[in-house]
């Protein structure tokens, strides 16, 4: 009789090794499938997000802040509607383009059911350079003048914009301009209300009333960061008032350190009841256009002529910047009522006085 091999699989042993082979074999099956399914479930995901969504015709207004990542982006899309798919997909869709690093900021108009690629085309396509025009316009000057020689707002946006100097003028003349609560329905004029500053304007048609707008919206932004209409309330004065003083502070100050020294003489003059004597409000309504003031020019009555009249003008004489308009604001805290122009102290200084003989010492100082 044969004796049996050592350690030889009996037939209960085999089935064992067979089933257990069976069993590893359709659990790697198993996994083959699950791993298969989802493998191609992620490509048909990746393949249905690259569609577009389905073109409503919606235009979409789409802004991107200063700043923003090819991440945000992706999610503001998807939050709007404009990409089928947000989170890692949209990303690596994102990616694939090769313009993730190059997307810029501003306000984008796009449609519902364009592809990720004509988006993204969009949004860093540089917008095409428009013509543009420079125009500055410097501190204290008026409207208009008749003096010759002398420059003039609508004689600057002629000269800088081609615009005509005439329709300029008559147009902020005119009274059909409202800038609540700093200009009133009373008015009648834009006068100290078209801000001076340096603006670039689009050339392409663009027309008086156009640049009128954008300095009245300048003013609006300056006088807002002052805080203009609460600074007047504070003064016991409309902001209307207040610009008229700023005005004559621009038009009389020359050197930075006047300006609030000049506002508080006419503060105090007006608590007192006493005429300004400022002579560039009359120069303002000159009676005979020169540009001087004779002594028959200083007797004329007008509204302008503040040696003759107490209290304030009935307009601004000019177009005050953001330093006269602070100085009209927050005027110094002095007893001052007298200035004169002192040249041996300084090249545009005044010195002031808070009594008249003290001023006529100063005249006699400074003037010889």
């Amino acid at each position: 009789m044969d004796t049996p091999t050592p350690y030889a699989p009996t037939d209960a042993s085999g089935r064992g090794v067979r089933r257990r082979r069976r069993m590893r074999l359709i659990v790697v099956l198993v996994v083959f499938l699950l791993v298969t399914g989802a493998v191609s479930a992620a490509v048909a995901k990746y393949r249905g997000c690259q569609q577009p969504p389905p073109a409503t015709g919606g235009a979409v207004v789409f802004p991107i802040p200063p700043g923003a990542t090819g991440k945000d982006v992706v999610a503001a899309l998807d939050q709007q509607g404009l990409i089928r798919c947000g989170g890692f997909v949209g990303n690596l869709l994102l990616r694939g383009t090769g313009k993730a690093g190059k997307i810029l900021a501003g306000t984008y108009d796009l449609r519902v059911g364009m592809s990720l690629d004509e988006i993204v085309t969009v949004i860093t396509t540089p917008p095409p350079k428009v013509p543009t025009v420079r125009l500055t316009v410097p501190e204290g000057l008026r409207i208009s003048t008749t003096y010759p020689g002398e420059r003039s707002i609508s004689s600057v946006v002629a000269d800088q914009t081609r615009l005509s100097a005439k329709t300029f003028a008559s147009l902020a003349d005119s009274g059909r301009y409202r800038l609540p609560p700093f200009l009133p329905r009373r008015a009648g004029t834009a006068e100290g209300f078209l801000f001076p500053d340096t603006y670039q304007l689009v050339k392409k048609g663009l027309t008086a009333d156009a640049v009128i707008r954008r300095m009245l919206t300048q003013f609006r932004t300056e006088a807002k960061s002052l805080d203009l209409a609460g600074g007047a309330r504070k003064l016991g004065l409309t902001p209307y008032q207040v610009v008229i003083v700023a005005s004559m502070i621009e038009r009389e100050a020359q050197v930075e350190g006047d300006r609030a020294k000049i506002a508080s003489v006419i503060y105090n003059r007006l608590a007192q009841g006493m005429s300004l004597g400022i002579d560039a409000t009359l120069l303002y309504d000159d009676p005979t256009p020169d540009g001087q003031l004779s002594t028959s020019d200083l007797k004329t009555e007008t509204p302008y002529n503040t040696r003759l009249n107490a209290g304030l003008p009935p307009t601004p004489i000019g177009s005050p910047g953001h330093a006269s308009l602070d100085a009209a604001l927050h005027p110094a805290d002095t007893g001052y009522l007298y200035y004169v122009l002192c040249p041996p102290d300084g090249d545009g200084v005044h010195r002031f006085a808070t009594t008249y003989a003290e001023h006529l010492r100063n005249i006699k100082q400074c003037l010889g």
